[in-house]
C-alpha cells in the first residue's frame, strides 16, 4: 500500500511556502516551528507508507507525539505561561518505545490517543480563560481558534482509533483513506489556526518592560476579591481609560493593561466581568466606539482615521462593534 504521491508533495509544499511566510514575521516563531514539525510529519508518513524502512516507521509516531506538544504550548505561550519542562515526557516515552522496538512493544498507537485526547481537552479548558498575551481586539478570535485546536486534536485521536480498528480488523484497507483526510485537512487547518495565534499574539517590547512596573502580587495565589475590591479595580480601570485613554492602543492587551494598573490580569478580568457583565476586549471596545462616536460628530475626519486613532485595526472590526453597539454603521451615525 502506498501513500498518494501527489497528496504527499502537495501537503510538504503547502507546509514549506508556509514555513518561508511565518518565518518572515519573528511574532510567528511558535507557528513556523508547528509548521515545520507538520512537514516533516508529513514526508515521513509518505515516506513510510511508500518504503516501510525501520527508521522511518520508529519516527513516524515521535513526530505525531510533537503535534499536540507543539499546539498546545503555542496557545499557552499567548497566554503568557512559561514553557514546563514536563511537556517533553510524553514524546520522549514515545520515542523510548519506538527506537526500543521489537525488544521493548508498549502500545505506542494507544499513548499517542491518549495524548491527542489530553491536550485537546486542556486546549478546550483553556479556551474561556483570558489570553494575556493576545491583542484585547482579539481576544474573542483567539478563543475560538484555541476551542477549534482543541476539537481538532480529539478529531485526531478519533482517527487514530479508527487506524487501529483498520489494521485490527481489516488488516489495514482503509488506512490509506484515513491517512489520507487526516494529512490533507486536519494537519493544514491546525497550522492556519497556529498562524493565527502566532501573528495576533504580542511580545512586550524591552522598552514596554522597563516602563511598566511588574504587578507586585501577580504571582500569588488568587484570593476571592470583595466587591469592594472589585469596585476599586473597575474605578482605577475607569480612571485610566479617561486619564491616559490606553483603549487607543491598537496593541492594548490584558498582561499590558495588568501591568499600567499594576494589578493582576486575572483581578481586572474578573473584575470586569462582574460589574460590566461583559468580558475585558467588550468593554475596552466600548471605550473606543464612544471616542469614535465623539469624533464622527466633532471632526472632519474620515472613517479610516477615526478607526485607526479609536484603536482599531481593521475597518470591519470596527463597523461590526460599531454596529453592535449602536445599531448604525458609522456613516449613518454621521449624517444622523
Amino acid at each position: 500500500m502506498r501513500f498518494p504521491c501527489p497528496l504527499l508533495c502537495l501537503c510538504c509544499f503547502f507546509y514549506w511556502r508556509f514555513f518561508l511566510w511565518v518565518n518572515t514575521s519573528q511574532k510567528a516563531k511558535s507557528s513556523s516551528i508547528f509548521a515545520f514539525i507538520c512537514a516533516l510529519t508529513t514526508s515521513i508518513v509518505g515516506l513510510r507508507w511508500s518504503f516501510d524502512w525501520t527508521l522511518l516507521r520508529a519516527l513516524q509516531p515521535v513526530l505525531a507525539s510533537l503535534v499536540p506538544v507543539c499546539a498546545w504550548l503555542c496557545f499557552n505561550q499567548a497566554h503568557g505561561a512559561k514553557i514546563n519542562k514536563w511537556h517533553a515526557l510524553g514524546p520522549g516515552i514515545i520515542a523510548l518505545g519506538a527506537l526500543s522496538y521489537p525488544l521493548f512493544q508498549p502500545p505506542l498507537d494507544a499513548f499517542l490517543t491518549l495524548m491527542y485526547v489530553g491536550y485537546g481537552i486542556a486546549l478546550l479548558r483553556l479556551a474561556p480563560t483570558p489570553a494575556g498575551e493576545v491583542r484585547l481586539s482579539d481576544a474573542e478570535g483567539f478563543s475560538h481558534a484555541e476551542r477549534i485546536a482543541g476539537a481538532l486534536l480529539l478529531f485526531s485521536a478519533v482517527i487514530d482509533g479508527a487506524l487501529a480498528i483498520s489494521f485490527t480488523l481489516y488488516e489495514g484497507r482503509h488506512a490509506i483513506y484515513i491517512l489520507t483526510f487526516s494529512y490533507a485537512l486536519l494537519l493544514p487547518a491546525l497550522v492556519l489556526i497556529m498562524a493565527w495565534v502566532g501573528l495576533h499574539a504580542q511580545t512586550m517590547d524591552p522598552k514596554d518592560d522597563a516602563a511598566l512596573p511588574e504587578p507586585p502580587f501577580a504571582q500569588k495565589k488568587q484570593q476571592p476579591m470583595s466587591e469592594e475590591d472589585t469596585r476599586i479595580i473597575v474605578n482605577q480601570f475607569e480612571q485610566l481609560m479617561r486619564d491616559q485613554q490606553v483603549f487607543r492602543d491598537p496593541d492594548l492587551t490584558l498582561n499590558r493593561l495588568a501591568r499600567k494598573l499594576v494589578i493582576p490580569s486575572r483581578q481586572i478580568s474578573s473584575a470586569i466581568n462582574q460589574v460590566y457583565g461583559r468580558n475585558v476586549s467588550q468593554v475596552i471596545n466600548e471605550f473606543r466606539i464612544t471616542y469614535a462616536k465623539a469624533r464622527l460628530v466633532e471632526s472632519d475626519d474620515s472613517i479610516t482615521q477615526i478607526y485607526m486613532n479609536a484603536g482599531f485595526h481593521s475597518k470591519s472590526n470596527f463597523n461590526r462593534e460599531f454596529s453592535r453597539i449602536t445599531g448604525k454603521t458609522p456613516s449613518e451615525y454621521r449624517r444622523s
